[in-house]
């Protein structure tokens, strides 16, 4: 046996229709094992929050081993990660195919399903995750609904910090009273019949976030592909439950996954590509899905079509070339990368796209906001998401470029607000935002 797997990593499929997956005493004998191989390496621990409170569980008990740990205590190492999955991607020796077989984020995704089995996991929680009811609800009253959760309303923040426990100070996406999908139906474009990669043809799934709360990112997309000549279809079935994910709810996902890929197969079948605006969701739709749904012929075929949105457009500079017209973006960009773009491991594709702009300055910074989902916005996370979050602002600050792009929507409102606090006032766009000003949109 080597020391540490020299081997691309690999994830085998969640049992998760296995009653033993739920045995709360074979999930302790696995926690047991896997933490005791990070207790032995500690490569992680200062990736997130929950490698601390392992380490620090193991080096206050008496023994200084994991032997003499109280299970009890681990609810806070599950409790505290928001499956971002860069220890598996990015740090972990012994992840598949090493023997050692760890996988840290699915198996804090093991213990969440036990808690919502167990029916533990808090109302409000799963509340949130309701997307699609939720934007639905927000846009006939968008105004509203935005006057009252912005960080500045001193009357409703309280309130809501005291029943939805979610912090007053920390952000909350604004809503439009109209979907991306509806505003794309309302403003069609013509297809650049003269772009080298004319005869290109992509259903983009929206996303929810992009549908519900910033249609910009979406109307930029379907701007910037239609200049280079490629015929899109905006679809939008439903969320693809990667806020369901993160509590445990993967009876919830394996049914977005089936529903989902059922009503994108057609449009795969006529030769589209599939791009998600979001790399959170592209993420599903590529990894976490086939590893629920192994057989679903559907699923399958979803992920190995599925491309990233700035994983698209990279693919069409290298293969066909990129419509001329492109503009100077002055004062340079710094690119975050965003988590779930990096555990796709398909590269910097953020950073690749907006260096295609001519004469534009772009640095990167590859450090995690520390906002995690809807994780970093809760009262008892937004400290903790504060101080994760602080490297990378801190970064961001010391670039010193006029503009700052993030393809995780979250994350950049996130970055935003840590770098208001250093004083620093610049808003976060999405890569695409700023790829589809380059091109003068």
């Amino acid at each position: 046996m080597r020391e540490g797997s020299l081997e691309a990593p690999i994830r085998h499929p969640l049992d998760w229709q296995n009653e033993d997956f739920y045995n709360e005493e074979k999930l302790d004998a696995e926690l047991r094992r896997q933490f005791d191989v990070c207790h032995g390496c500690r490569r992680c621990f200062n990736l997130c929050d929950s490698f601390p409170k392992l380490f620090d569980l193991i080096d206050q008990s008496p023994s200084g081993e994991l032997d003499q740990v109280n299970s009890d205590g681990f609810l806070a190492v599950a409790d505290a990660c928001t499956l971002c999955d860069m220890c598996f991607m990015t740090k972990c020796p012994y992840v598949p195919p090493h023997e050692f077989n760890i996988d840290f984020p699915h198996l804090m995704l093991r213990y969440k399903a036990i808690q919502h089995h167990k029916g533990e996991t808090s109302f409000v929680a799963s509340q949130l995750t309701e997307t699609d009811r939720n934007g639905k609800l927000a846009a006939m009253m968008s105004k509203v609904v935005n006057w009252a959760t912005d960080t500045s309303n001193q009357f409703t923040r309280p309130v809501i910090e005291k029943v939805m426990h979610i912090d007053r100070r920390a952000a909350i996406p604004k809503f439009h009273s109209k979907t991306c999908v509806k505003l794309v139906g309302e403003q069609p474009v013509e297809v650049n019949r003269q772009a080298p990669a004319y005869g290109r043809k992509a259903a983009v799934y929206v996303t929810c976030f992009a549908n519900y709360n910033n249609p910009d990112i979406g109307l930029a997309a379907r701007n910037v592909l239609a200049k280079n000549g490629v015929e899109t279809q905006f679809v939008y079935p439903e969320c693809c439950g990667m806020p369901q994910l993160e509590n445990g709810k993967l009876d919830r996902v394996a049914q977005k996954a089936e529903s989902v890929s059922k009503a994108l197969q057609p449009w795969i079948e006529q030769g589209y590509d599939i791009i998600a605006l979001i790399p959170s969701c592209a993420l599903m739709l590529k990894f976490e899905w086939p590893l629920l749904q192994p057989n679903n012929s559907a699923v399958k075929a979803l992920g190995q079509a599925t491309f990233d949105l700035s994983e698209y457009l990279v693919d069409i500079a290298k293969k066909e070339g990129l419509a001329q017209g492109l503009q100077p973006i002055s004062g340079g960009v710094t690119v975050h990368i965003a988590c779930h773009a990096r555990a796709q491991n398909m590269g910097q594709k953020a950073a690749d796209l907006l260096r295609l702009v001519p004469e534009t300055t772009v640095e990167v910074v590859e450090r995690c906001s520390g906002h995690g989902g809807s994780w970093g916005m809760m009262l008892e996370n937004f400290e903790v998401a504060m101080k994760v979050g602080r490297p990378a602002a801190r970064q961001i600050k010391d670039k010193a470029t006029q503009y700052v792009a993030s393809e995780c929507p979250l994350a950049g409102a996130h970055l935003a607000q840590e770098l208001e606090a250093m004083e620093v006032e610049i808003n976060v766009s999405h890569p695409i935002e700023l790829f589809a000003k380059a091109y003068g949109f």
